[in-house]
């Protein structure tokens, strides 16, 4: 199950008894891990409406029932963490200017409130081991809370992809500039964090391709990851998460995972829209060890059921967001 933002926290930005029911469900009808919604770090790190936090015992508690009736069901769980950097707005971080590897703020509206992006604050190189420390904290709370691992959302625009997108980072200093400038700061978060937790415990999730009013590739993909692959391998990382979001999965990651598989021997996940023949063609082919489903599998709670036994999906529709079910 891919980490899927649903905005239906409740007060305090805790989990609910709601997304206990969300998650179990499908973990009783066969998924084999399910990925948590974004989960803020911290309150500057939120970028969106009543969604789940991380960051106080609260929050973290409130996460325990989740991760007790999922294993319950008999999946594991990792918490997606997410520093949203300046894709977010004061309104969504407890009145916090926005952060980023910038001070230009994100184009566009922000289709949650229909306002425009606030300018962020330049993080300052000084600054980046607190953000490093969020992390830590956020991802010790979180296996403390029973999950299993978490997830580093470093894709889709957020934070750590601010850094490593040559046409956000303006940076001069040590993380900016070069390809290795620009990988720095998601390359000492990643070596940190397998290094306190364990490689077992710590996932990556990166959007090389995606789209944005068409596709949207990192610049200079090939060399951004030429370098990055190998680096994430001897940083000791062991399980990565290559993600299209609503895009096409050939057009986008399936084109990047065919670049990333020669170059990385360990766990990979992706798919996002793939049909059932198709997610088989790509275990076979030895391209992904696991398929991710996002939107499938909020029509269908029982999705891995219906697949296993040929019968009919529901379509997706926009009104299933209204409701956790």
């Amino acid at each position: 199950m891919s980490a899927m933002t649903r905005s239906k926290a409740g007060p305090e930005h805790v989990a609910t008894p709601a997304m206990v029911a969300y998650y179990a469900k499908r973990a009783r009808h066969g998924v084999g891990l399910i990925l948590t919604e974004s989960t803020a770090i911290s309150p500057e790190a939120d970028g969106f409406p009543t969604a789940p936090r991380i960051h106080t015992p609260t929050q973290v508690n409130s996460w325990r029932p989740v991760t007790e009736e999922v294993h319950g069901a008999g999946a594991p769980i990792f918490c997606q963490l997410i520093h949203c950097g300046r894709i977010s707005q004061a309104e969504y971080t407890d009145g916090a200017q926005p952060v980023s590897s910038t001070d230009r703020a994100a184009a566009g509206i922000n289709h949650r409130n229909g306002k425009p992006y606030d300018t962020p604050r330049r993080l300052a190189a000084s600054e980046l081991p607190v953000v490093h420390e969020l992390y830590r904290r956020a991802a010790h709370g979180a296996l403390s809370a029973g999950f299993d691992g978490v997830e580093l959302h470093l894709a889709h625009g957020y934070l750590a992809d601010q850094f490593l997108d040559s046409r956000v980072n303006d940076r001069i200093d040590a993380y900016g500039g070069s390809i290795e400038n620009r990988c720095r700061f998601a390359l000492e978060l990643v070596e940190h964090l397998v290094k306190d937790c364990g490689a077992a415990r710590i996932m990556v999730r990166i959007s090389p391709s995606r789209w944005m009013d068409g596709i949207y590739d990192w610049p200079d993909l090939h060399s951004m990851l030429e370098y990055i692959i190998p680096a994430f391998d001897a940083a000791g990382l062991r399980l990565l998460d290559v993600s299209c979001a609503r895009a096409d999965y050939y057009e986008t990651s399936g084109r990047v995972i065919r670049m990333i598989r020669p170059l990385w021997p360990h766990f990979l996940i992706g798919g996002a829209s793939l049909s059932p023949k198709q997610a088989q063609m790509e275990l076979d082919a030895g391209l992904l060890d696991m398929v991710t489903y996002g939107r499938l599998l909020i029509a269908n709670f029982d999705l891995v059921e219906r697949v296993r036994k040929g019968r009919q999906l529901h379509a997706f529709s926009n009104a299933l967001l209204e409701t956790l079910e």
